[in-house]
């Protein structure tokens, strides 16, 4: 190394950290500035005062083929760490739950001989396939019907992504479909302690080697100073050799100076995202008996009040992991992806709540609100991108065209699809181009 950089980094998410981890090993200082009270981004967990783990504000899990996350987790010292057990995932259709998994498990599925043939052979095409590049030239909408078939498409993807993508449904190119089943595994992954142990352990170890984090520092404004980057925080200006942020688009175009203005900057602007929301609560009884982990539900309209049920999935985390670990509480997400603008992110905590218990009945008849101990409800804006047709053409370079400012969020990992793994992909990215390689 003939120079050593001194690099600010925005953000203390599993992107930033990872980048962080391979600067500061190759000798360069390195300074976080993380917005929250807390690191971890979208994967950040919180802790309730009674429990050992953490929980995800999120759900979250890994695939045995997350490699780049489980490299990480092994240069920091705590591959023991990872755990990988063989949860139940399902659908609910026509009123009974069926396994989820394209094997043969799919033969119990309440669909005719030809669509369950349908099914099994363009499933296993796109498990087996790695090119995805002409599948992003259709929509899934159309491949699925296509080559699934209409009975398949109506009955389990349809409802599917209309939850996932609500008017966008038909629009979504069948490239981010196949990246969803190309690397799934069936058994998941989990860090001993939760998400937030495995993000803390990061943070520790680039701590260590002299990385340096600020929590509660949201970045004011970015721009730049005698040709290199600054960062505005708290009134004061740091300048940079070099600055890499991973924020959303629209906060990066809202912060950074001139940005807006350039080729670059529109593009970014067309770039467009749905928001999730997260309904927690802590039981006092099992909700999903058959120890079903991760149920997913059908959406027959993008219109929440008037669709079937009023969220996308239906988790109960302790039938993924062991109620021990959270002083015996029932753990169990409601969660939905909606429009930034849509009522859920307007709606107090509360009546959010209420709107979401109202169904848990359906999936338990014994269940009543005397079980509810407690309630957390998480709201994130910016939670998936929007991926159209061709939509490689609309990903943006990791270098900005203002000197010495890099950019790497979940809006370039396509075609897969957000993730601690991808995250921790692109900051090891971004950090070797930082530094030239």
């Amino acid at each position: 190394m003939t120079q050593r950089l001194n690099i600010g980094i925005i953000g203390a998410g599993a992107a930033g950290m990872a980048a962080a981890w391979d600067l500061i090993r190759a000798g360069h200082q390195v300074t976080l500035y993380e917005a929250g009270h807390a690191i971890g981004g979208l994967a950040a967990g919180f802790k309730d005062e009674s429990w050992e783990w953490s929980l995800e504000k999120f759900y979250h899990h890994w695939f045995q083929s997350d490699k780049d996350v489980l490299t990480l987790i092994d240069e920091i010292g705590h591959t023991d760490k990872v755990i990988f057990p063989r949860p139940k995932t399902s659908y609910w259709l026509d009123g009974k739950v069926y396994r989820s998994e394209i094997n043969l498990s799919a033969l119990q599925l309440p669909l005719s001989p030809l669509a369950k043939l349908r099914l099994g052979l363009f499933g296993a095409y796109l498990k087996l396939t790695p090119f995805w590049q002409p599948l992003e030239k259709v929509t899934a909408h159309e491949w699925l019907q296509r080559y699934m078939g209409r009975e398949v498409y109506e009955k389990l993807w349809r409802p599917l992504f209309i939850g996932k993508f609500s008017n966008e449904y038909d629009k979504i190119n069948m490239a981010w479909f196949w990246a969803r089943i190309h690397t799934r595994s069936l058994r998941l992954g989990m860090f001993k302690g939760g998400f937030q142990a495995f993000l803390e352990a990061l943070a520790s170890a680039i701590r260590e080697k002299g990385a340096v984090i600020h929590l509660n520092v949201p970045v004011e404004q970015i721009s730049t100073q005698n040709g290199k980057p600054a960062l505005k925080v708290k009134g004061e200006t740091c300048v940079f050799d070099r600055v890499i942020s991973t924020l959303s688009p629209s906060m990066m175009l809202r912060l950074t100076d001139g940005l807006a203005a350039t080729a670059y900057g529109k593009k970014m602007a067309e770039l467009r995202s749905i928001g999730a929301v997260c309904v927690v609560l802590a039981l006092k009884q099992q909700l999903l008996t058959d120890g079903t982990y991760w149920l997913n539900l059908p959406a027959t309209s993008p219109d929440k009040k008037i669709s079937q049920f009023p969220f996308l999935a239906l988790v109960e985390h302790t039938n993924f992991m062991d109620k021990e670990h959270y002083n015996g509480d029932r753990l169990v997400y409601r969660a939905d992806y909606v429009p930034s603008d849509h009522e859920y992110f307007k709606l107090s905590d509360d009546e959010l709540v209420e709107r979401f218990v109202k169904v848990l009945p359906t999936f338990n008849p014994a269940f009543n609100r005397d079980w509810i101990r407690k309630t957390w409800v998480f709201r994130a804006p910016y939670a998936q991108p929007v991926p159209g047709v061709n939509h490689s053409e609309k990903i943006l370079p990791l270098q900005t065209p203002i000197d010495g400012l890099y950019w790497a969020s979940m809006s370039q990992v396509y075609p897969w699809d957000r993730g601690t793994n991808y995250a921790v992909e692109i900051g090891r990215c971004v950090a070797r181009m930082t530094l030239g390689g």
